[in-house]
């Protein structure tokens, strides 16, 4: 039963993720990534206080005995949200959601080499099926014969580059629960990407409109909800298995893209998301 928790609340993760990115990216044409950060990290925090009022766990729910794992995993994770957030605003948001697909691939390599999980021959079969898929995605925008100046180009390496951290952050998560409450690993988190979001500020912050302001007010909303469940989706579970249904918001990636925002995905991308 405790595996089919875990997927459940990994899957409802995704979904609430993908339409926090979708309010970012509606955002992102004025504000900064660092700026979405902030606003992502520090309204996620009402929801989290809420939910521990709710559980009864405000006084002790918050006892660490791993303070510099949540520092690092504060880090990592907020590293990968930034460069997610950039991402947003260079690539369409179906392409950003197949290129970040290489996290949970990577999660399942970085399972087996840091926190010694055994990964059988079928799941590293997908893996490498996985990760051929991401290279498709990404061809062409780092083929020989591509742009490499261009917006395109970046926002591939961005993303990336956000979805290697986001696979660390993620293993992080998983060494976390073994010694932390959820409500600590999630508290914690939040309040570190929003004190790392604020080194950001030199490099220009602007001030939103009355629609971006609330735009990004839900986003944060959205991501305090969504850090909960994922987190709890890998008490008791490995990593290796819950990583896979990531796959899940392509579905609903490629409808928002074309919906939302007119994205409509070249057969190059379907083919890559698709393996």
């Amino acid at each position: 039963m405790q595996p089919l928790r875990g997927i459940l609340y990994k899957v409802l993760s995704v979904c609430v993720f993908l339409a926090m990115a979708s309010l970012i990216k509606a955002t992102s044409g004025e504000v900064p990534p660092g700026e979405a950060v902030f606003f992502r990290s520090i309204f996620a925090l009402p929801v989290i206080v809420a939910w521990l009022i709710m559980r009864g766990e405000l006084r002790h729910g918050l006892e660490t005995k791993n303070p510099m794992g949540h520092v690092w995993r504060g880090v990592v994770g907020t590293t990968a949200m930034g460069l997610g957030f950039a991402g947003l605003g260079l690539l369409p948001l179906p392409e950003v959601t197949a290129i970040g697909y290489a996290a949970p691939i990577l999660v399942v390599v970085f399972a087996a080499m840091f926190l010694n999980e055994e990964v059988k021959a079928f799941r590293l079969s997908a893996v490498a099926l996985g990760m051929v898929g991401v290279m498709i995605v990404l061809s062409p925008r780092l083929s020989v014969g591509a742009e490499l100046g261009t917006a395109e180009t970046l926002g591939a390496v961005v993303v990336l580059m956000g979805a290697v951290c986001a696979a660390l952050a993620q293993v992080f998560v998983r060494k976390l629960v073994n010694t932390e409450k959820t409500a600590a690993i999630v508290f914690y988190f939040s309040l570190t990407s929003t004190v790392l979001s604020l080194t950001t500020l030199p490099f220009g912050w602007a001030m939103p409109n009355a629609w971006q302001f609330a735009t990004l007010v839900l986003a944060g909303l959205l991501g305090g909800v969504g850090q909960i469940l994922l987190t709890s989706s890998y008490r008791g579970t490995d990593a290796s298995l819950i990583a896979p249904f990531d796959y899940a918001s392509m579905i609903f990636a490629l409808a928002i893209g074309y919906f939302v925002f007119a994205e409509v995905p070249t057969l190059t991308m379907l083919g890559g998301a698709g393996l």
